[in-house]
């Protein structure tokens, strides 16, 4: 059983590591091409592909559904959930090509070079913290070694000091950063920005819950802009 779960958080992980790099194709112009429907059906279709991936992200992050799910596989469970999610909006992501802005020249390079950083900047904030307890790796690990299982310590240090959410200023950079901006990329940039702010919303409420008078401090002294616990793309 120890070998099957170490299995699954490396399916788990390997599954999620395929849909990030799928989510920086699909940011950088993969979601936009001939229209295959009207913009109204096809608008409809990526709105419910973007509500079902918030649903499942906000309902596995909270600390009630956690504790329905054995805890050396709840955060591969919640991985494996997400990249399936993810694989589902890029696959099934309609087109709406209609150009709402398109920048050239050396404007180009430059928001394409910011795009490349913001990613830069998702993928640092995991190691901020523990990239392989981020994902899940780490909880399988120590239950097949049958050690005891520590969460990361709390830390304010590196990316966090800067700010509260590095891996969320990063995702929402992603999102806009583009020289072309298509109708359906509009929507999906405005969806998942206004998806990250009710989610923070949420992921102080836990942090403060969970660290008390220490992320009160924290809080005082660094401006609110990943996910610590990943509550927005993690729990």
């Amino acid at each position: 059983m120890r070998l099957v779960i170490a299995g699954y958080a490396v399916i788990a992980y390997a599954g999620f590591l395929l849909s990030s790099a799928w989510a920086v194709v699909f940011l950088a112009g993969g979601m936009d091409g001939p229209a295959t429907r009207p913009a109204g059906a096809a608008l409809a279709i990526d709105g419910a592909l973007l509500l079902a991936f918030a649903v499942q992200h906000t309902v596995m992050a909270r600390a009630w559904f956690k504790r329905l799910i054995p805890a050396p596989v709840e955060r591969s469970t919640y991985v494996l959930a997400a990249g399936l999610m993810l694989f589902a909006v890029f696959g099934w992501w309609q087109p709406a090509p209609a150009t709402i802005w398109r920048v050239g020249g050396p404007w180009s390079a430059a928001i394409w070079a910011l795009f490349a950083a913001a990613w830069i900047l998702v993928v640092w904030a995991t190691f901020a913290v523990d990239h392989a307890d981020f994902l899940g790796l780490k909880q399988a690990y120590v239950y097949l070694r049958r050690r005891a299982y520590r969460e990361p310590p709390f830390t304010g240090r590196g990316l966090y000091a800067l700010v509260r959410h590095p891996m969320m200023l990063g995702l929402f950079i992603t999102f806009w950063a583009t020289p072309h901006m298509s109708a359906g990329h509009l929507v999906f940039a405005v969806a998942s920005s206004g998806y990250i702010a009710v989610g923070i919303r949420f992921e102080e409420r836990d942090l403060r819950a969970r660290y008390g008078r220490e992320y009160e401090r924290y809080a005082g002294r660094v401006p609110e802009v990943t996910s610590r616990d990943g509550a927005i793309i993690g729990p």
